[in-house]
């Protein structure tokens, strides 16, 4: 069974400072910034910026730079999440087939009554349907459940500057 190409959860070789943070915040917040105004916003000069987003890019931490893209602005506004569940699946080539699907955003294994979920966008519920009828035709599919999103509330990056999972910010009243 070929594992290399499973993404792992990975740390870089030196811990992340407040200063790294700070600059992937900046970056995740308008990655098109100069060096310099990510410095002047951190307080740091350009080359030291640079100098860091060199090592974290080289240490994985940055994996590459993307644009954002709307779904809907591109013609694919039905968003649904599919959980699979398959037969002795694990890491194995055959969960791997999934990635040729242009349709799917996301893959993610998992622990519970289901082995993977997908994050699926298609154009419409017919296009969503052919999807599922090759899905279903895969080795070991045994079954699907699908959560169409009717409404996207919140869609954000993953916040490096952030690193207490509850901070002391009171909740808006009910």
């Amino acid at each position: 069974m070929k594992t290399e190409d499973v993404h792992q959860n990975s740390h870089a070789s030196r811990p992340l400072d407040d200063f790294d943070r700070r600059i992937l915040g900046e970056l995740v917040r308008d990655a098109r910034q100069t060096y310099a105004e990510v410095g002047k916003t951190v307080g740091l000069s350009a080359p030291a910026v640079h100098e860091r987003v060199k090592r974290m890019k080289a240490s994985g931490v940055i994996e590459g730079t993307a644009a954002v893209i709307n779904g809907d602005a591109v013609g694919k506004p039905f968003l649904a999440f599919i959980h699979v569940d398959a037969e002795g699946w694990g890491k194995s080539q055959r969960m791997m087939r999934l990635r040729s699907f242009p349709e799917i955003e996301e893959m993610h294994s998992v622990a519970g009554d289901t082995c993977v979920i997908l994050k699926v966008r298609t154009a419409n519920a017919q296009a969503m349907e052919s999807f599922l009828s090759q899905l279903y035709v895969l080795p070991g599919v045994r079954g699907t459940k699908s959560f169409v999103a009717l409404s996207t509330y919140l869609d954000r990056p993953i916040q490096a500057e952030i690193t207490n999972c509850w901070p002391d910010i009171p909740l808006p009243p009910e």
